[in-house]
């Protein structure tokens, strides 16, 4: 069954015609940066007629070192900021939490709840995530096999929440290297839940750069035309206008002025690969 996520006034679902795009910097880095990605986003969404859900993280607590920055503020006060931002350009927001506690000071924000692909299977957070009767988008773990997401979803499930979505970001076979097991992300498919295709973190290589995650940005645009053949429901892009000076994910983010041309290629793909 193709299970369809109401979400404000569109529904995301696998073998749609209309893609949704969850997209942002990696990190809130300051109010200026998050103001200029949105709007750009939101006028593509508009050019281009996709669904928008603006991500952006207040915290990255799976850092390399401890000496990377993890946030640039405090949790208030990027609230705030991303409250204006879902008020300006109405359109849901959407953030990831780490801890139980994270979940109450952001509910009432954020649209959508992401659990981080590490804490894929923290059992104690996935329930507290699914107690809101919130969507919930899980970044499966590059640790776990596709069948394993199955086990996920039934963690939600047994909340009385049905309002699932899985990111799907690669495995992990060898050191430093993500694979994308397309075979893999077609047998999600059939759980019946919407599936997002992880464009950037797809390329990430974990722990690269010694003290921080490296990328391989060159392969975004392959991925995710061959992604895009699959019908997915949507994307997970993070994007930023000087990746070289993100704060996180730098090296795998795709350059803001870059984005439109990646949105036209697998729109049209999607189309194209309609039964």
């Amino acid at each position: 069954m193709n299970k369809k996520i109401k979400l404000k006034n569109f529904q995301i679902y696998n073998d749609t015609n209309k893609l949704t795009l969850i997209s942002g910097p990696c990190l809130l880095e300051n109010e200026r940066l998050a103001y200029k990605v949105a709007s750009k986003l939101k006028s593509l969404s508009k050019k281009h007629k996709f669904n928008l859900i603006f991500k952006c993280s207040f915290d990255k607590a799976n850092r390399s070192s401890h000496n990377s920055t993890r946030s640039k503020m405090s949790l208030s006060a990027a609230v705030d900021i991303l409250k204006s931002i879902k008020k300006e350009f109405n359109i849901p927001i959407t953030t990831d939490v780490h801890e139980k506690s994270q979940i109450d000071k952001v509910s009432e924000l954020i649209d959508v709840i992401q659990i981080p692909a590490f804490l894929s299977r923290q059992t104690d957070l996935l329930l507290a995530a699914a107690d809101t009767n919130k969507v919930i988008n899980v970044k499966k773990g590059q640790f776990l096999s596709h069948q394993d997401v199955f086990n996920i979803i039934k963690k939600i499930e047994s909340r009385n929440n049905n309002k699932i979505i899985i990111t799907e970001r690669g495995n992990s076979f060898g050191y430093n290297y993500l694979i994308n097991d397309f075979k893999g992300i077609s047998f999600m498919k059939r759980f019946g839940y919407p599936l997002i295709f992880d464009s950037t973190h797809s390329v990430q290589i974990p722990g690269g750069l010694g003290t921080k995650s490296g990328g391989a940005r060159e392969f975004v645009l392959p991925l995710s035309k061959s992604a895009a053949a699959l019908r997915l429901s949507g994307f997970f892009i993070e994007t930023h206008p000087n990746p070289s000076k993100a704060l996180s994910d730098g090296p795998n983010m795709v350059y803001l002025d870059k984005l439109e041309t990646l949105i036209k290629s697998i729109i049209k793909i999607n189309i194209a690969a309609k039964d």
